[in-house]
């Protein structure tokens, strides 16, 4: 009876907790940050069935594509699946994961950097509010409504 009513109780907190506005960039996608200090930022879209990942500066202007690395992931902690990665003229390109499934990120400034590790939860149910997919959900956080 405790570990059922555990469950119940983290069950209701998480969805709870689960609605919030998250940060979008200049072309209307998602925005990850790739830095300790918010001086550079992943600016995730989808097009064509493929992630885009723009590479942004502190003012949100693009930054050319050169010495960067990312690195990407899905599926289970346990056994996770390495997505090949793609350069392009604008960022990197990744496979869509499935709905519901995290996309882990992994970005390096240069070969020598510390590595920055970004998540996201693609989540495409429809927010009732804004009418956005989640994961591109505009709407405030709840404590920031009161």
């Amino acid at each position: 009876m405790k570990t059922k009513l555990i469950l119940l109780v983290t069950l209701i907190t998480s969805l709870a907790f689960a609605h919030e506005g998250v940060e979008l960039g200049p072309n209307g996608g998602r925005i990850l940050e790739f830095s300790d200090n918010e001086t550079m930022h992943g600016e995730v879209t989808v097009k064509g069935g493929q992630f885009h990942i723009a590479v942004l500066d502190k003012d949100m202007k693009p930054v050319a594509v050169n010495q960067q690395s990312l690195s990407a992931m899905t599926g289970d902690r346990a056994k996770p699946a390495k997505l090949e990665v793609t350069k392009d003229a604008k960022g990197f390109v990744i496979p869509v994961v499935k709905p519901g499934e995290w996309l882990v990120l992994r970005y390096k400034e240069t070969t020598d950097s510390k590595a920055i590790t970004a998540r996201m939860e693609y989540n495409t149910a429809t927010c009732e509010e804004c009418k956005n997919a989640e994961w591109l959900c505009k709407c405030k956080p709840e404590a920031e409504k009161k």
